[in-house]
């Protein structure tokens, strides 16, 4: 027995209370992973020793090990909060330009729009169109558009999904349509280049068995008492036997020219032209327009055009694509966050503010979209919690406490074994 031996076993004890220790500090610290120490013996070492003669000469610490294993999922409401349920980590870019990888979902937005973390590391990810298919596999800072509108887009097609009564009676279509000619039919808005929108109406009359002439009408405002300007775009002609129109459909587009709705206003900035989609014109039973023994009824009315928006909300999906709403209700896609895994996370090496750098040992970072392969998915609103269990890491402590005193309670005996040799007479 040796005092070398205790000692190597107090420096043991010490660091796993360390370990121990740093583990209850950060048991609220958001994406932590708890840390263990793990011993190994010593032995010493010499040319032609028996195998089974050495007794060892204490212990080491031979490494801190993480447990990268699943933190709880906590609910926080805050769009910009991000957990990853599954594997993988958020890629950050430091204040000195390095690159870091996080399991902490706290993001913020800085004054430019980049989603950064509480001390500034910018969060990386894909650039996407605005569908959010991603453009690029190169990872770019993700910034959001806070301080830009959306742009308005013309109106160039109307899509319908609507039913005619096939038992109503036909009748003649007057000029000006009678209030008769005007049962059936819908009301949109259709916009120019500048987002102008232009009320506008589309009514269905039927002329004849299994035919149904369609007028759209709009009103001028340059004066009081203008009529309204209705232009019969053309018939639909119906198969008795399906109830499905006649191919193909001849509809004329509705056609409202530049200035036409108000002179003064300048309504319409550009003409507008809108083709009207009843489906595939090629394809009788994908045909949207049917008419059946059952009443009128619109079921769509989808034109593409709208006005110009301002961002009200983002949202981030588990795919990990970043949607900016707008308060025309466009949505569009405006990036996407990657995830980046590594074949040995034992080997990243962790630093101040919850964040690991690869290594040597870790491997190479491998990047890729939240849902594929191996990647988990990101809840948006929700904080992964430390994985930490306060439970287990008390008793740990009175474990590694006991073992302290062991260690002790061993350099205390070799004293008084060497006290005893020193009192021989």
């Amino acid at each position: 027995m040796s005092f070398g031996t205790g000692l190597s076993g107090l420096n043991a004890a010490s660091k796993n209370l360390d370990v121990i220790g740093h583990n209850i500090a950060n048991a609220n610290t958001t994406g932590m992973k708890a840390s263990r120490a793990e011993f190994a013996e010593m032995y010493a070492a010499s040319l032609g020793a028996a195998g089974g003669s050495n007794g060892g000469i204490g212990v080491s610490v031979a490494a801190v090990a993480q447990m990268f294993t699943q933190g709880n999922i906590k609910v926080t409401g805050n769009n910009l909060d991000m957990a990853i349920n599954g594997e993988g980590f958020f890629t950050v870019r430091l204040s000195d330009g390095s690159t870091a990888y996080t399991r902490n979902g706290e993001f913020k937005l800085d004054r430019d729009g980049n989603i950064v973390t509480y001390n500034g590391a910018q969060l990386l990810g894909f650039a996407t169109d605005t569908s959010g298919k991603p453009i690029s596999v190169d990872p770019v800072p993700l910034n959001l558009p806070t301080g830009k509108n959306v742009d308005p887009r013309p109106s160039t097609e109307l899509k319908l999904t609507l039913n005619l009564d096939s038992r109503v009676d036909a009748q003649t279509v007057g000029t000006p349509l009678t209030a008769e000619n005007k049962q059936y039919g819908t009301a949109f808005n259709l916009y120019d280049t500048l987002g102008n929108g232009i009320p506008v109406q589309l009514y269905f009359i039927k002329t004849g068995a299994n035919q149904w002439n369609v007028v759209a009408s709009y009103q001028p405002t340059n004066a009081p008492g203008d009529p309204p300007d209705e232009t019969n775009l053309g018939a639909i002609t119906f198969n008795p036997a399906t109830g499905r129109p006649t191919l193909p459909l001849t509809l004329a587009n509705i056609n409202i020219p530049a200035n036409e709705v108000n002179t003064t206003a300048g309504l319409p900035a550009q003409a507008i032209n809108v083709a009207l989609n009843f489906g595939d014109p090629l394809d009788p039973t994908s045909a949207t327009v049917t008419q059946f023994g059952s009443k009128f009824a619109v079921y769509e009315v989808t034109q593409n055009g709208y006005p110009p928006g301002e961002l009200t909300s983002i949202t981030v999906g588990e795919d990990g694509v970043i949607t900016a709403r707008y308060s025309n209700g466009v949505s569009q896609a405006n990036g996407m966050v990657m995830l980046t895994r590594f074949r040995n996370v034992q080997g990243l090496q962790p630093i101040n503010g919850g964040y690991w750098q690869k290594t040597q040992a870790s491997g190479d970072p491998i990047i890729g979209q939240p849902l594929s392969g191996r990647f988990g998915l990101i809840r948006s609103g929700a904080l992964e919690e430390s994985n930490v269990d306060l439970t287990q890491e008390l008793v740990n402590m009175i474990v590694a406490q006991r073992h302290y005193q062991a260690n002790a309670q061993t350099i205390k005996t070799q004293d008084q074994v060497q006290q005893t040799l020193v009192n021989l007479r």
